[in-house]
């Protein structure tokens, strides 16, 4: 039987806290930047928690 693999796209877009909460990156950011304020774009930067009702799908894809 092989190894279940990793999910890529979530490889890539979640991280772990030291203390076990998942972390993500804020939606937004990438493009139309110009209409958004400096302190909203700045907020955005910031790293965000998963919300708890995600944390189960979240945890499937990254095999934790």
């Amino acid at each position: 039987m092989p190894k279940v693999k990793t999910k890529s796209g979530a490889k890539k877009r979640f991280k772990l806290s030291g203390t076990g909460k998942i972390r993500r990156k804020h939606a937004y950011k990438s493009h139309i930047l110009t209409k958004k304020t400096t302190k909203q774009k700045r907020n955005l930067t910031l790293m965000g928690e998963v919300d708890k009702a995600d944390i189960v799908n979240v945890k499937k894809m990254l095999w934790l």
